[in-house]
């Protein structure tokens, strides 16, 4: 059993709440700390209540619980941060910086910090994007995802912090509802699917996005955790890709396991932010580096997530 001590910061969250239960597994319970801006309640080990701006409060937490890896994965997400720029950019860098400075400060062992398919634009190739790629976000979140690479990879080559990020297409999972990004909808459908609720989708019914399953997205993150330091040429932040689709494909694979399912789409400021941003992207740097590789396509994914969802809502799939 490993000794490591985990502080997940952001734990409440559609990626934070499934990681925390991850971790608990490899690391055992009473090592992983889950702290969230909000009470997350009794949980099968310690939590605490954290506001990420304050740093004081997070060197306080790392003091006492003797932490020796932290998950920063609060941030305020593209879609919620248009709404107001100025503070997603002070909640998403100030927190960051707390996290780097007291991560340098205390020597900590390891940091992840997620990053996303947001710092992508226009400019960018909009197939099989590249690891290397121009990177001019059209979103606040992008900017800040950009940016946070980049101190990411400053605190590794000039201090030595070992600082590991994803750039994470959407994240479907059915643990959890979203938090506000574009990527929403692809959750979000497979809720009044199994409801037997029509849904009415943000984006059109063309508009292509890579995604990634939840149960391949906790595993990539610890995979690349694991990953031995020498084995790792990025560290910005690696691409990371499962499966891309439209709301139309995902319609088409929902309709094998329920015919009934109703979709109409009624495009909103989303589509804009969708349209500026890959339909697919080349993670074969990953794949090289640390041996990434998706287990679950759309078709599988849409069978699972529809099987836990019939449970949550008490229903039989058709």
């Amino acid at each position: 059993m490993k000794q490591d001590r985990i502080l997940i910061i952001g734990a409440g969250g559609q990626i934070g709440a499934v990681l925390t239960d991850a971790l608990r597994e490899v690391y055992h319970s009473d090592n992983v700390i889950a702290a969230d801006l909000r009470d997350l309640g009794e949980q099968d080990g310690p939590t605490a209540i954290l506001d990420a701006l304050d740093g004081a409060a997070l060197e306080e937490l790392v003091k006492k619980w003797r932490i020796t890896h932290i998950y920063h994965l609060a941030a305020i997400l593209s879609a919620n941060g248009e709404k107001n720029p100025l503070w997603a950019w002070d909640i998403n860098m100030r927190s960051l910086f707390n996290v780097l400075e007291i991560s340098r400060q205390r020597r900590l062992a390891k940091v992840y910090y997620p990053s996303s398919i947001a710092v992508f634009g226009r400019e960018a190739s909009h197939q099989n994007t590249p690891q290397y790629e121009v990177l001019i976000p059209e979103t606040v979140y992008g900017i800040s995802k950009v940016a946070g690479e980049n101190w990411a990879n400053y605190y590794y080559r000039r201090y030595g912090l070992d600082v590991r990020s994803l750039r994470y297409p959407g994240i479907i999972g059915y643990q959890s509802m979203p938090g506000g990004g574009t990527t929403d909808y692809a959750v979000d459908i497979y809720h009044y699917a199994v409801q037997n609720k029509p849904y009415e989708c943000f984006l059109s019914a063309h508009t292509r996005l890579p995604m990634l399953y939840m149960p391949d997205a906790i595993r990539a993150t610890l995979q690349l955790m694991d990953a031995p330091s020498n084995h790792l040429s990025v560290r910005t932040s690696y691409n990371l890709a499962g499966m891309s689709f439209t709301p139309e494909e995902v319609t088409a694979s929902i309709r094998k396991e329920i015919p009934s399912f109703k979709i109409t789409h009624k495009p909103d400021f989303r589509q804009a932010i969708a349209d500026s941003w890959p339909a697919s992207i080349d993670d074969s740097a990953a794949r090289a580096d640390w041996g990434w590789k998706p287990e679950y396509d759309l078709d599988a994914m849409t069978r699972d997530m529809l099987h836990h969802l019939a449970i949550r809502y008490h229903v039989a799939v058709e």
